[in-house]
């Protein structure tokens, strides 16, 4: 009897599963994140193809972000996986050097070793560094007993995926695709995650890819990928892998890719030191901004510093600045998952440097506590005042309020 042959994995809707399966269980930023998530997948079962892996870090400025629940989600999707919270830089070496094929290293509360009261732990960074790129990534080790010393380099290319709270080191982020997450909004929702009946579905999800990546392995191997415009250098170090990825796959995931390419290489340069800022956040729209659209940072920093109950007059041993405010802001988003900059803000005097609320708006959503329920006219009255009785905002000429502000507000002055 004739052997039928085997029905080809289409390999775009095989991804586009690999996506759902995720979405089921994480809440992402951007759509961008979830295309280079469901890659960075695929490309593990690739890895030994490629001149480089890109670290893969889900990074968020506060806890229960959901970024432990999407490392284990890449755990079930990805092969070998090998997760840890600790391990030193020797054991990971002899890990990789010793396994019969490569493994995916899932590193969860990596902040732990890299944050800023940890210390830096140079050998364990050298691993992850030396790892990204297949040929010369090492260390070299003396093995034996005693006297009877031998040199031996051990290898470290394999495929890593972090997760942690506030940010790491350069040499790190620049070898990664950074997916910045963010605690959900109340109207976000998720399937709960049950591992002894969801992890079957994932393994079952595993074992196709792999089974595809055998199918593409050639193909890979010798890819160029067309990078986008303006894509160079490390970064496209980093998405080269993923881009012939999408380009194996077909489908609308070669455009997809690329795009995610532009956004999250653009995305990747924000500031996201640790810091203080829920309670920086609560006390802008509670305290200062009180439905006020906009507020100069002169203003802001003054109704900081008129606040005895709160750490601005004290931060470092220094009051807070306009620079560390704008450093401390930095590491949430706007809306449009931009860094939270200073803007201008125009007014008969000139334009001096503020924040808007609409671009605090959706970080005051997600990071602080619910606003008392109190009439705008209490919240006023608890405003620190800056200028002959107004408040905050109030004195922050010429600002305006939205339309749907309460009509009990303070009219701002227009001279």
């Amino acid at each position: 009897m004739t052997q039928q042959p085997k029905t080809p994995i289409d390999g775009a809707e095989l991804l586009d599963r690999v996506e759902k399966f995720h979405r089921r269980f994480n809440r992402f930023p951007t759509e961008a994140a979830y295309v280079a998530v469901a890659l960075w997948d695929a490309h593990a079962h690739l890895v030994e193809c490629f001149e480089t892996t890109p670290r893969i870090a889900f990074l968020s400025p506060e806890p229960g972000s959901g970024k432990s629940r999407a490392l284990e989600i890449v755990e079930l999707l990805t092969p070998r996986p090998v997760s840890t919270v600790s391990a030193s830089a020797n054991a990971l070496y002899r890990l990789v050097d010793s396994a019969a094929g490569l493994p995916t290293v899932l590193f969860d509360e990596v902040d732990t070793i890299f944050g800023p009261k940890a210390g830096a732990d140079e050998a364990l960074r050298g691993f992850l560094n030396a790892g990204y790129r297949r040929i010369g990534g090492g260390a070299l080790r003396c093995v034996g007993e005693g006297s009877n010393q031998n040199a031996q380099v051990f290898d470290s290319y394999c495929a890593v995926a972090m997760a942690g709270l506030g940010s790491l080191p350069d040499t790190i982020l620049t070898r990664a695709v950074i997916i910045r997450m963010r605690k959900r909004a109340p109207n976000e929702n998720v399937e709960p995650y049950r591992q002894r009946l969801h992890a079957t579905q994932g393994h079952d999800l595993r074992d196709q890819l792999a089974a595809w990546a055998d199918t593409v392995r050639d193909q890979v191997a010798g890819a160029w990928p067309d990078m986008p415009d303006g894509v160079t250098d490390r970064p496209a170090d980093v998405w080269e892998p993923l881009l012939a990825v999408a380009d194996a796959a077909g489908g609308d995931w070669p455009t997809r890719a690329r795009a995610a390419c532009l956004e999250l290489v653009h995305a990747a340069h924000d500031n996201d030191e640790a810091s203080l800022g829920v309670r920086l956040l609560t006390d802008l729209r509670d305290r200062v901004f009180c439905g006020a659209d906009r507020v100069p940072t002169a203003v802001i920093l003054e109704a900081l510093l008129a606040m005895e109950d709160a750490p601005w007059g004290d931060l470092d041993d220094k009051p807070i600045t306009s620079r560390s405010l704008a450093r401390l802001l930095a590491q949430y988003v706007t809306p449009g998952n931009k860094p939270i900059k200073p803007r201008g803000i125009r007014t008969p005097a000139g334009t001096p440097k503020g924040y808007y609320a609409e671009d605090l708006a959706d970080a005051w959503t997600r990071y602080c506590p619910l606003p008392p329920q109190e009439s705008a006219t209490s919240a006023t009255a608890a405003t620190p005042q800056v200028n002959g009785g107004e408040s905050v905002a109030a004195a922050a000429t010429p600002i305006r309020h939205s339309t749907a502000e309460p009509a009990t507000q303070p009219t701002l002055a227009t001279h």
